[in-house]
């Protein structure tokens, strides 16, 4: 400072400099595309942004910063994924300061491709970098010319941060719950034990790494005391928790998490047909707490197919496990997923497949047509099935589902059950919705309140089914009483 200078000088300059550097934080939009494991991804980004001062925008027009959390599973998703990076780039010309960064499994699949053939694109982070996600962008705005100063500028691959260093999920980072204040996704592991034929995950996401026991826990008690009610468990393979560390850490993980006090559902989401334990049908059985609700994805029903996909079962297993299940929980609601248009699929074996869902007749239904990956088993074999072939077997398979949900929620007709409240629907707003504990968030069907003036989202009520329809219910309040 200037020694002629007199303090009440010193001070209104130091003042008006303070003006002058203070900075409006910058803003983000995030885009995340693909499953709920993704998500979770997702919401750390979120998190670590907000922790370092970053505010989130409602929209990409107003964001400094534009995020795409891509999907790298099938074609479609990777058409989503690239149509939406493409979206956010365009901006671009309105936005001349506009940063558009993309992470995920596409980026960790295809870093070099995507980095020559998007130069607009400013940064690629992969599936095990982007908690990294606020220096990187931090680094972005240091450089004027826009490349990390670590790396050459002279390489597309300097704007792509996608090495495997083995990521694993923990209770102790920032994360933003963006499913709901009363719902939440929990991720217990990460990476994949199997090796089925059509799929690219492990070679993406790694083998199967387990979290400890007590970090989940650990979550789930910092989640409920955030006022969520309704946790639902998700990864590769649920019922696989544990085993890389040499436990089946499941069952004992379900009942330690029953013991939290405000927490209501506990939901299993993915548990592969051949880990489904008689301990853990046993649990579900008697275990209020424990929706009585299960994602199992079958995949397929024809031997020859399922021997040709890697899978662990045969029909005949799917058929006994789904009945064991059945027997001893007989209110369950069994969510589902196959896929059509496998490489040597004959007419015989869909029609196996189509008997075996109307056999079945399970409560919630996924239908993917196969997708020819490069890098898989699968994406080699020579005798693939033809595109119309697979949509015309696809839409088949859905129109089957459609008549097996409409009559499987015609049961509900008159039930009054628990219902869990999440607010205004989206379809109107003189109508409230909810879901019951056989309805998992985002992928199942809802249930929608025709009189529900001074309800609170986020509470438990109970409901008067008084309408079906394929996928959806209508219902009454019948007790204004919050059932929490």
């Amino acid at each position: 400072m200037d020694q002629t200078t007199s303090q009440p000088e010193a001070a209104q300059g130091a003042q008006e400099n303070a003006k002058v550097v203070v900075l409006t934080p910058k803003k983000a939009h995030l885009i995340s595309l693909g499953c709920a494991r993704n998500r979770v991804d997702s919401e750390v980004m979120l998190g670590t942004l907000l922790g370092g001062g970053w505010l989130s925008t409602e929209t990409p027009e107003e964001a400094d910063v534009v995020i795409v959390n891509t999907c790298g599973f099938i074609g479609s998703a990777k058409e989503e994924s690239i149509d939406t990076i493409l979206q956010a780039t365009e901006l671009k010309k309105t936005n001349k300061n506009l940063k558009v960064v993309v992470t995920g499994c596409l980026t960790q699949r295809y870093k070099s491709q995507l980095a020559r053939g998007l130069p607009e694109v400013d940064l690629f982070i992969g599936t095990d970098e982007f908690t990294k996600i606020g220096t990187y962008i931090e680094q972005l705005y240091e450089c004027a010319d826009g490349q990390s100063p670590q790396k050459s500028p002279s390489s597309p691959l300097s704007r792509v941060y996608a090495k495997r260093t083995h990521y694993l999920y923990s209770d102790d980072l920032p994360r933003l719950n963006t499913l709901a204040k009363h719902a939440a996704y929990v991720k217990v592991a990460e990476g994949c034990q199997h090796q089925c034929a059509f799929c690219i995950i492990p070679a993406i996401r790694g083998k199967l790494r387990s979290r400890p026991i007590d970090s989940v826990i650990r979550e789930v008690k910092q989640l409920v005391q955030q006022g969520v009610l309704e946790i639902n468990l998700i990864a590769q393979d649920l019922a696989a928790y544990g085993r890389d560390r040499g436990e089946d850490l499941l069952l004992p993980l379900l009942k330690e998490l029953s013991k939290i006090d405000g927490l209501q559902w506990i939901r299993c989401l993915y548990v592969y047909p051949e880990n489904l334990s008689d301990e853990l049908i046993e649990l579900f059985a008697t275990e209020p707490k424990l929706a009585p609700y299960i994602d199992i994805p079958v995949q397929h029903a024809s031997d020859s197919i399922l021997k040709a996909m890697n899978r662990a079962v045969n029909q005949g297993e799917l058929r006994s496990t789904l009945a064991r299940l059945r027997a001893r929980v007989p209110h369950i609601a069994i969510r589902t997923s196959v896929m059509v248009g496998f490489p040597g699929e004959t007419a015989a074996d869909f029609d196996q497949l189509v008997d075996f869902i109307g056999e079945q007749k399970f409560d919630h239904l996924g239908v993917f047509a196969y997708s020819q990956e490069e890098g898989t088993v699968a994406g080699r074999m020579k005798n693939q099935i033809d595109e119309e072939t697979k949509q015309t077997r696809l839409e088949q398979i859905m129109e089957l589902q459609k008549t097996i949900s409409r009559a499987k929620l015609e049961a509900y007709r008159g039930q009054r059950l628990p219902c869990l409240i999440e607010g205004i629907s989206q379809e109107s707003d003189l109508l409230w919705q909810g879901r019951l504990a056989t309805q998992a968030p985002e992928v199942d069907g809802l249930v929608y309140i025709n009189d529900g003036e001074n309800l609170q989202p986020g509470t438990m009520q109970y409901v008067e089914i008084t309408e079906t329809h394929d996928y959806d219910l209508v219902g009454k309040i019948v007790s204004k009483q919050d059932l929490n």
